[in-house]
């Protein structure tokens, strides 16, 4: 663990996007975690004496039509969109995991039908397929999450598959089975700790696709309901104000997704470069 610890300082002191990835991952969670003792006003109080004013020192990112402060409402929807988006990509990941392994160790019947259904559901684009799931469902936060999960676990499904694939064949599964250990025993000791880097990688990625996602189906009505302060919704109410001059309405949280979006990318790339050995 000190190893390994020592070695991911040292990749990221040279990796300047990573830092600035990291930097902004851990400030975006910070903020999320001290919400209730930084922000100035109660995120779903309105005010309507207050409502449409410009950002000011009262009130920073302004008011939305409803008087609601836009500061307070951004910071609170850092719990919504990021717990989210964290929590759907980590239940596809898992779901993926298993599901991938099972599919490429036994490669035959089974194999097949886990991969044709993954392409039935790859075959919807993933925002209509997440819609009509909500809208079947229902748009509670839970239901957000498993939709999310659902919409990706076939994209680690195939990439852990692809691993195990090109390494079943490998010398040391084959002394494996030699050494009479067990299918469950390969498959989880040998295979999955080295079949697990493409996920991982694509895990960080897909968590800003995750919060993008949940903006999107709020943006529509879809996701997260209203006065609730998620970034989605936020946009959605602010963005006909733009025509009447009050830009800040929706800008804000445009920028607080685009803000953390672009900083889980970052950890992203470099999560891809530090895991790859032959990059470093």
């Amino acid at each position: 663990m000190k190893r390994f610890l020592k070695d991911f300082l040292f990749m990221l002191r040279k990796d300047r996007q990573g830092q600035i990835g990291f930097a902004i991952v851990l400030l975006v969670l910070l903020l999320g975690v001290a919400a209730p003792a930084i922000v100035p006003y109660d995120p779903v109080r309105t005010n309507p004496a207050d409502h449409r004013m410009a950002p000011c020192l009262a009130h920073f990112f302004g008011t939305d039509e409803a008087g609601m402060d836009i500061f307070s409402r951004c910071i609170y929807a850092i719990r919504i969109d990021v717990f989210i988006g964290f929590s759907g990509t980590m239940l596809s990941l898992l779901a993926g995991i298993v599901l991938g392994l099972l599919a490429g160790y036994y490669e035959g019947v089974f194999g097949e039908v886990v991969m044709r259904i993954a392409d039935l559901f790859q075959a919807f684009p993933a925002f209509i397929l997440a819609m009509a799931l909500v809208a079947v469902l229902g748009n509670n936060m839970q239901n957000i999450i498993f939709v999310i999960a659902f919409v990706n676990a076939p994209i680690y499904l195939r990439f852990v598959r692809g691993e195990v694939l090109a390494l079943k064949s490998r010398p040391f599964v084959e002394a494996s089975h030699a050494a009479g250990m067990s299918d469950t025993t390969i498959m989880f000791r040998q295979l999955l700790p080295n079949s697990l880097r493409p996920a991982l990688v694509q895990a960080s990625v897909n968590i800003g696709a995750a919060i993008l996602l949940t903006a999107g189906l709020s943006f529509i009505g879809a996701g997260v309901s209203v006065p609730t302060p998620e970034w989605g919704s936020m946009i959605s109410t602010g963005a006909p104000l733009i025509l009447t001059g009050q830009w800040w309405c929706a800008f804000f949280p445009g920028v607080s997704i685009a803000f953390t979006v672009l900083g889980f990318a970052f950890v992203g790339d470099f999560l891809r470069l530090y895991l790859n050995p032959e990059r470093r």
